[in-house]
């Protein structure tokens, strides 16, 4: 009977780190085939300040998501502008769960992500708009409430007002009250509106 050769061993991690761990190896494993080889870099790469927008030229086109979310990681551990630029890019994506990834990775970010929040805010994209305001829903930054106070006020579209006042109503002052009256005036026949306003009022009466 003939002797059946036998399958090669999988790879162990220290395979797929065998390219040199400098900036230029990792930038190379970053492109490999093999989706092992590209999560390895992409967490290894967060020692190099200067590997953000290698890491965003692959968010774009990565395929796998487990590679995906550790570029999102890496990218939220270097934290400079080209990476908060790289994750406001996803707020755009079609890909629900790499947006939701994003966000999640924007509210760990609230003095980097700051000066970028108004411009967010006043997108052309009103889901832009709305995922900004998922944004400041955990964005520790003094100017949360002064942010959805300016959206309530400025924005026309319903769908990003109710968004906003959702989380008014959690994190609002005194201050907020004489906008969540406008807006109730404002948007008089949509009902979800007012029921959103008449409770954040209420809970800032309560304190």
């Amino acid at each position: 009977m003939a002797l059946k050769k036998p399958a090669p061993a999988a790879p162990s991690s220290d395979d797929e780190r065998r390219l040199a761990r400098d900036l230029p190896g990792l930038l190379s494993a970053l492109a490999a085939a093999d989706p092992l080889a590209r999560r390895w870099a992409a967490r290894d790469l967060a020692a190099h300040p200067n590997a953000s927008r290698a890491l965003v030229d692959r968010l774009r086109i990565e395929t796998e998501p487990s590679v995906s979310q550790v570029i999102l990681t890496t990218l939220t551990r270097l934290g400079d502008e080209i990476a908060v630029a790289g994750l406001t890019e996803c707020l755009r994506s079609e890909d629900a769960m790499l947006r939701n990834a994003a966000i999640e990775a924007m509210k760990q970010l609230p003095d980097e992500v700051a000066p970028v929040m108004e411009q967010l805010l006043k997108d052309d994209d009103p889901d832009v708009r709305i995922f900004a305001v998922d944004v400041l829903e955990s964005l520790r930054h003094p100017r949360v409430e002064e942010w959805l106070i300016r959206v309530i006020a400025e924005d026309p579209h319903v769908n990003v007002c109710a968004t906003a006042v959702d989380l008014l109503g959690e994190v609002g002052s005194e201050r907020a009250v004489p906008t969540l009256h406008a807006l109730k005036a404002r948007f008089v026949d949509e009902p979800y509106i007012q029921f959103a306003a008449d409770l954040a009022l209420k809970r800032i009466a309560q304190g």
